[in-house]
Order: structure tokens, then C-alpha cells, then sequence
């Protein structure tokens, strides 16, 4: 939510796809789109339009990320990944640099996300954005996610 907000602060025009399960408090100026990348024909709503950018938020599995990219190649211009600092191979290592290993990535057909296999899910996921969209690729790998709207509770602000 918070991204969308930026987003339209500075003055762009957003699409969102989302399941539409729970209700959204975004402005009604927000498109919304409706589509499972993890359905068949999930991500009809995608075609015959382009964007200058998308961000993935939540691409945990590489079959829904390999899914959005292939269904967005050619219609968006830019596909920034929010993967995790949970790809390094040497969590302990500080500073950490974006050269440091990676861990070893999950096989493509994963889909348990637990502890042990959510860095090398996230690893794989990577791998398929940058050989889909190659320097049009943006992987950014924050360590924790927290502020305005986190659901989880997790620090006080």
C-alpha cells in the first residue's frame, strides 16, 4: 500500500493486480485489476496493455513469478523484484554487499515456503526475473520490511 501511495505522490498513474479477497484502502484513482497468478488464465487481465514498470511485492514461488514476467514481458518496461537479504549464503557476514554469495537456489517446482527454503525460493525467483527482463531488471533485497501499514505488528513505531 505504501508504494502505491508513493507512487501516486509523485504523480503516477497505478494498476494493481490482486486477488480481491480482503477490501483495499487505496484511493479510488488506483486501478484495480483482478487476477491469481497461480490460476490458469490468472493473468488475462494483463493483456493488450503495457506499463512503464511493475513491482513485485509478493513473489515467494517461482512458478507465479516465472508466470507475471513472461505475461509482462514486452508490456512493461521494468520489473523491480522485492526479494530478501534471506538470499545470502553468509547471513552473519556485515556489512553485507550485493557481491556476497547467494545461497543455493530452490528447484523451480517448489512450493513449500518454510524457514529453509524461503532464501533459496527467493534466489530462484530472482534468477528468473533477471533472465527474463536481463538489465531491465531491478532486484532490490531488503532485510526486514517495517512502517506505515505492516500488518504484522512486528516493531512498535
Amino acid at each position: 500500500r505504501h508504494i502505491v501511495l508513493a507512487f501516486l505522490a509523485a504523480g503516477h498513474r497505478v494498476s494493481i493486480l490482486t486477488r480481491g479477497r480482503t477490501p483495499d484502502e487505496l484511493p479510488a484513482a488506483v486501478e484495480r485489476l483482478r487476477g491469481d497468478r497461480g490460476e490458469p488464465g490468472g493473468l488475462d487481465a494483463l493483456a493488450g496493455r503495457r506499463w512503464d514498470a511493475c513491482v513485485d511485492v509478493s513473489g515467494y514461488l517461482p512458478s507465479a513469478v516465472r508466470a507475471s514476467c513472461e505475461a509482462l514481458r514486452g508490456r512493461a518496461g521494468r520489473y523491480v523484484f522485492i526479494s530478501t537479504a534471506s538470499v545470502y549464503a553468509e547471513p552473519d557476514r556485515h556489512p553485507v554487499r550485493e557481491e556476497d554469495p547467494l545461497l543455493p537456489a530452490a528447484a523451480e517446482d517448489t512450493t513449500d515456503v518454510t524457514g529453509e527454503t524461503y532464501g533459496p525460493l527467493k534466489v530462484t525467483c530472482e534468477q528468473i526475473v533477471q533472465g527474463l527482463y536481463g538489465p531491465d531488471a531491478t532486484i532490490l533485497r531488503p532485510q526486514i520490511v517495517a512502517g506505515p501499514f505492516d500488518h504484522t505488528a512486528r516493531y512498535p513505531y
